[in-house]
């Protein structure tokens, strides 16, 4: 068994494809649209397989859910300490948020945490 995608609401759904296509080599399908329902979206696609749907719709609530449970974050395997380092400055410069330096932690895992352009969390790890 395997995940097959995971979907994300967003505001700006054109912003938020090209983020993910640009900054970590996603490529979407053509958008899908309903009318009726108001709903669009994209899936990107990554080189492993993976896929995240990003989706927008008439009527939903994008009031910030902080502190809930639910989702905590999307984790991107880059391959090495070097390229999570590379990842983040590249990021940073480009005027994301890091909230999270690159670091080792207590569970082996190197990472660095940004948040995407509506504050989403990401973790980039080796």
């Amino acid at each position: 068994m395997k995940i097959e995608h995971v979907a994300i609401w967003v505001r700006d759904l054109e912003k938020m494809k090209s983020f993910y296509e640009q900054y970590f080599d996603g490529k979407s399908n053509d958008k899908y649209y309903n009318a009726t329902k108001g709903f669009e979206s994209y899936f990107i696609t990554f080189k492993d397989g993976a896929r995240l749907e990003v989706m927008r719709q008439t009527g939903v609530d994008h009031s910030p859910q902080i502190n809930t449970t639910g989702w905590a974050h999307v984790a991107f395997s880059v391959g090495s300490k070097e390229l999570v380092n590379e990842k983040t400055e590249q990021l940073m410069h480009a005027g994301y948020e890091v909230v999270g330096q690159p670091r080792l932690t207590g569970d082996g895992y190197y990472e660095s945490v940004i948040k995407d352009p509506e504050g989403n969390l990401i973790e980039i790890s080796m």
